[in-house]
Parts: C-alpha cells; structure tokens; sequence
C-alpha cells in the first residue's frame, strides 16, 4: 500500500500540471459556451487516457490525439477556439511513448496512425468550417512542431534507464564472478594446506602411534609406569589421528565436515583428566548443575577449552596442579582451568601461540566471553563463560 500512494501522487500531480493550464488560459481565449463544452469534454477523456498511459502507451497517443482532434475541429465547426496550452497533454504522450514503448513496430503503427487522423482531421475542418479564422493554419503547425523533442526525451530517458540496468547486471555479474574465483582460490589453498598437513603431521603422528603401539607389545619388557605412559601415548595417538583425519577431510571439502568419529562432549572430560594424570600431570575436576543437558555446541566447545588448558599447563608448568571446574547457571555454561605454579621448568619455546586464539575464536562464535591471564601465586587461569540458548548456533 505504501508504494502505490508515491506513484498515485505522482500522477495526480501530471494531471493537475497538464490540464489547469488550459482551463486557466481558456477565458483569455474564448468564453462560449462551446468552447468551455469542447474543452471540458475534452480534459475528462484525457484524464482517463493520461491515467493508462504507461499500460498501453501506443494506444493512449492516439487515442489522446484523436480526442483532441474532435475537440479542436468540433469547436471549430461551432465557431469556437481553443487554448493553445490544450496541446500540453499531447507532449506528455509523445514522452510517453518514447519512454515505455520498446517496440519500433508499435511507435511506427502509432505515428502513421496519427498522421492518417490528422490529414482526416485538416479535411473535415475545412469541409465543416467556412471561416478561415476557425480554419486549421500556421498556429496549429506551431503548436505539433515541437512534439517530436517530447518524444526524443522519453526515448533518451528509456535509453539512459537500459544503460543503468545493463551496467547494474553487469556489476552484480562481476561481484558474482569474483566471488566465485575467491570460493576457487580459498579452496586450492585449503586443498594445498590439507596436503601439507597430510604429508607431514599425519606421517609423523602415524610413527608415533606405530612405535607406541609396538612399545605395547613389549610391555612385558617395561617397568609399570612406562607401561601405563606406553598406553596413554597410544590411545592420544589414535584419538589425535581420527581427529586429524576430520580436519584434512574437512578441508578438502567444506561441504563434507561430518566427522567420521563421535564429536566430544563433557561426558568426556574424565578421560581427557586420565590422559593427562596419564602424562605425569595432576588434576581435580569439579562439576555442578544438568551438564548433559547443554546443547551440544557449548559442550564442544567447553571440553576444547579444558583440552587446550590442560595442555598448556603440561607445556609451561610440568608438574602444577591442575583445578577443572565445569557448572552451568543462569542459563549459562561456566568453565574454569586453573593451575598452579609449575613444579619444574617448562619445555623453552613450546607452542606457537594460537591456543588462546583458538579459544578465544570457539568460544566467541557462540556469544560467550574468555578471560585469561597469570594469577597471583604465579599459576595461570582460563574462564570461558558462554549462554545455552545457543543450541543452533
């Protein structure tokens, strides 16, 4: 409803602009009553036509103009003039019909019909008009000669509009064509990154899981505590190889990003502590509230945070206590890892730095905060909080 009232607006604006001139200037010109019989006449038909004109703008010229041929020969058989300012809607139906008639076939049909009316017209004029004063003459050919600059400017306006929308098309089909090239080099480059990965990690952590596997084997030969090391080594090994096969898979095609194995969960979290007391590390965990009623995003995301927690206090406190403590309130999802000040000197040069970025980036795509940051017995603290009304996120 709201878009009509502009255009309504707009035409009722071009009526009141077309046809008050002429009943303005009328009484300067002839006051008979048919004169003001013609013209009235005349002003509701084109009022009618002038309203359809964008519908059938062939038709509304010539019907606008043979309307206005019977007006000026009818008056001036009864011995009546007519403003001059009657030729206005005329000029808007030429403009008209170079602006909205797409067809030269149609504009040609239009115009031979016109000038076929307009020959019919000068002839009855002279056969119903014995005066010459009432006779059509040099007035009416100073009227029509500008017409043709009315449809000239309608056909310029309909050129310039085309030009737009082709360029516009043109533009967008640029936009898309980048974007597409864009989607084909991130692609290549995931595909290349994915091939890299595969020949170096995944060939290195294959050793790893090989020789862990065959330590197993020999466990006999092996004191307790290496045999227990031996193991969780191999199952890390397995674990970080499934994972590793996701990721690679995963970027060679995003549109393939199931996993192959179960996604990890907070029911998980104590196998995650028995890996790390399994390192040599030492860890509480302490939970509170329905955790298992959390949506599976946040709980993803909070067994990341601790995984990544825990393996930032084997890199930089060896040793240190470890305090896990998961609790979801006021619709909420809190995670805590705390450690304390290493027992030992930390491995020089561990890490590359993205740990907390990738946190910090899991932890923010579904709305929630990350704080981290030394404490003040020399420990280090992470706090991920994030909401649970982000189940499909």
């Amino acid at each position: 409803m709201d878009g009509r009232w502009p255009g309504w607006g707009a035409d009722a604006g071009l009526v009141v602009l077309t046809f008050l001139p002429a009943l303005l200037s009328q009484p300067y010109v002839d006051t008979s009553g048919a004169a003001w019989a013609s013209l009235t006449v005349y002003e509701a038909v084109g009022v009618v036509i002038l309203l359809l004109r964008r519908r059938l703008p062939a038709t509304a010229f010539v019907v606008g103009f043979a309307a206005l041929l019977v007006a000026l020969v009818g008056s001036a058989g009864a011995g009546a003039k007519l403003s001059p300012l009657v030729f206005l809607p005329l000029a808007v139906l030429l403009y008209n019909l170079g602006n909205h008639t797409v067809s030269w076939r149609r504009t040609v049909s239009a115009l031979l019909g016109v000038i076929v009316l307009g020959v019919a017209g000068l002839w009855l004029n002279r056969m119903t008009t014995d005066s010459g004063d009432f006779q059509g003459g040099l007035d009416v050919l100073a009227a029509l000669a500008p017409m043709p600059l009315a449809w000239a400017m309608g056909f310029a306006a309909r050129t310039r509009q085309e030009l737009l929308a082709a360029a516009e098309r043109r533009a967008a089909d640029a936009r898309r064509a980048q974007a597409l090239e864009a989607a084909q080099a991130t692609q290549r480059e995931r595909t290349r990154i994915a091939g890299e990965m595969h020949d170096v990690v995944a060939h290195s952590l294959t050793l790893l899981v090989v020789h862990a596997e065959t330590l197993r084997a020999r466990g006999g030969e092996l004191p307790d505590w290496a045999r227990t090391q031996v193991d969780g080594l191999a199952a890390a090994g397995r674990q970080s190889s499934g994972e590793l096969r996701d990721l690679l898979r995963m970027l060679r095609d995003p549109a393939d990003a199931a996993p192959l194995q179960p996604v990890p969960d907070l029911g998980e979290l104590d196998a995650l502590l028995d890996s790390h007391r399994a390192a040599g590390g030492t860890v509480e965990l302490t939970t509170a509230g329905a955790l298992e009623s959390v949506p599976g995003p946040v709980q993803l995301a909070a067994y990341r945070v601790v995984q990544e927690a825990l393996v930032n206090a084997r890199r930089h406190a060896p040793g240190a206590l470890v305090r896990v403590r998961v609790d979801d309130a006021a619709g909420e999802l809190r995670c805590e890892v705390v450690n304390s000040r290493a027992a030992r000197r930390g491995t020089a040069g561990a890490g590359v730095g993205l740990g907390l970025i990738s946190m910090e980036e899991r932890v923010g795509a579904l709305d929630g905060e990350l704080v981290a940051g030394p404490t003040e017995d020399g420990g280090f603290r992470v706090v991920a909080t994030m909401p649970l009304d982000c189940a499909d996120v």
